[in-house]
């Protein structure tokens, strides 16, 4: 196993900066390097704050923050790692420019130095080709901010040589993070799913499925993830979103990486996020989202007729409230439980405009679901009655999936093809999505809670409806339904 000791740093912006830190936290001697002197400065500031602050919330002692200061050499010159052990390169995502990189530091470093880049999303292969040791080159992406998260993805190439990857694992673990190891595909693990997510929801906006709020609130409060797609689009900034999605595609050709046309927009007009102060949400001086109207309106009041699998249920959860119930030929407003397309419910009715769909997310949410033929008043109605349930109502056309299961399965469907293809292991993807993004659960624990055939059945009702190929479900999901099986895991 490779002893990693003295350690050299390329770029001391942000993230560069925070990678010096943990290095100097774990007791790595630390070079970090910036040819631009108010660049360097500005990357010795970065260390002083962030221990700064360390200090001030009791974590970290006067002493041991000078310790770790101490241990970090600011230098001007690439010259100045001839030394080191292993060298994370962290400047700006720009093939040409890591490429060149990669060129110099092969020249200037000793043989045996293990190169690593800290890309994203950039294929690591193709910066280990300007190099005379392509099998020294792995990818080393931490995830911001360096010091706090604690997921590091390990890529290896077809050329990397036996070990490099595990010794880099390794010290991944010395410094206190977990790390996963995944091959050389655009986006790795996190982004790869993460951006297929992000940029299908933007898709969703687009097509008129539901409102900006309502898929915030259906994935936050409905799928329990920490943030809304486009509160996440605006924190990773709309244009490292567009650049990461036309990488993606560039490697898939796949339209559900192609950036979404409003995506594009956004980011063309310099309309980037809380960066910019606006993009999908507009933000106050201080980068908070400025608040819209809360909802409101008078409770509901009228007779709801109950249709579909669980009506009865449902019916006697309206008369503990004090709803009163009527048949659905006489109800004022009717609703149909249903997790697919509820228009053929509304056939027979007297009042097919009185009929909205209703969907239950979790203990939650419910989405209210307008047919074609539903009446505003009667979609108002809906979520008036959902509101007084203590429900999230979130407001959607009578399209597959609705919003919860359209984003969240195809997502699923990708981590499931990731592992079938040998990308990744199932642990991996899992912990890399847990901890890289704070996701409750990973895709494939995901994909257990919710049942194989559940899934996969959803999937083909989202191809028959959007007939995006990356929706049709993943062979090796249609392998384990039809053979009974109840866990991905288990195959």
């Amino acid at each position: 196993m490779a002893a990693y000791e003295t350690v050299g740093v390329v770029g001391l912006g942000t993230m560069g900066a925070g990678i010096a830190e943990v290095f100097a936290r774990a007791g790595l001697a630390v070079i970090g390097v910036e040819a631009d002197p108010a660049a360097l400065e500005r990357g010795r500031g970065h260390v002083q704050r962030s221990t700064g602050r360390a200090v001030s919330r009791g974590r970290l002692t006067e002493a041991e923050r000078d310790e770790i200061i101490g241990r970090v050499t600011f230098a001007g010159s690439l010259e100045d790692l001839h030394e080191a052990d292993l060298v994370v390169e962290a400047i700006p995502e720009v093939m040409g420019l890591k490429r060149a990189l990669f060129t110099e530091l092969d020249r200037l470093c000793k043989p045996e130095t293990v190169l690593a880049t800290n890309t994203s999303s950039l294929p690591v292969t193709a910066i280990a080709a300007t190099t005379g040791r392509p099998g020294r080159v792995v990818g080393m992406h931490f995830f911001n901010p360096a010091p706090v998260m604690r997921l590091v993805e390990v890529v290896g190439t077809v050329v990397t040589e036996d070990g490099v990857a595990e010794d880099v694992a390794a010290l991944a673990r010395r410094l206190g993070k977990t790390p996963v190891r995944v091959g050389d595909r655009a986006g790795f693990v996190v982004n790869r799913l993460l951006l297929g997510y992000l940029n299908h929801a933007a898709a969703l906006l687009e097509r008129g499925v539901a409102s900006r709020d309502d898929i915030d609130a259906a994935m936050r409060a409905g799928a329990g993830l920490p943030m809304g797609p486009f509160a996440l689009l605006d924190l990773i900034g709309l244009d490292t979103s567009r650049e990461i999605c036309e990488v993606l595609f560039q490697e898939t050709r796949d339209r559900v990486h192609a950036p979404a046309p409003i995506l594009r927009e956004l980011a063309a007009a310099g309309l980037l996020g809380r960066k910019s102060g606006r993009g999908f949400h507009a933000y106050d001086g201080a980068g908070r989202d400025t608040p819209g109207t809360a909802p409101g309106g008078e409770p509901f009041a009228g007779t709801v007729g109950v249709l579909g699998e669980g009506a009865e249920a449902f019916a006697a959860r309206l008369a503990d409230a004090g709803v009163a119930t009527a048949g659905p030929r006489d109800a004022g407003l009717v609703v149909a439980l249903s997790p697919a397309p509820v228009v053929q419910h509304a056939a027979g009715l007297p009042h097919p405009e009185r009929l909205v769909g209703l969907h239950l997310v979790g203990e939650e949410v419910a989405e209210v679901v307008s047919t074609a033929l539903t009446s505003p008043g009667t979609a108002e109605a809906a979520r008036r009655l959902v509101r007084g349930l203590g429900l999230t109502p979130v407001a959607c056309a009578d399209r597959a999936g609705f919003v919860v299961d359209a984003l969240l399965l195809p997502y699923i469907n990708d981590a499931v093809r990731m592992y079938d293809s040998g990308y990744a292991s199932a642990e991996d993807i899992d912990a890399a999505m847990r901890l890289g993004c704070g996701y409750p659960a990973g895709p494939l624990e995901t994909l257990d809670a919710i049942g194989l055939r559940n899934a996969r059945d959803g999937l083909r009702a989202l191809y028959d409806e959007y007939r995006e190929p990356s929706f049709a479900p993943a062979p090796l999901l249609d392998r384990l339904v039809t053979a009974g099986v109840t866990s991905v895991r288990s195959r």
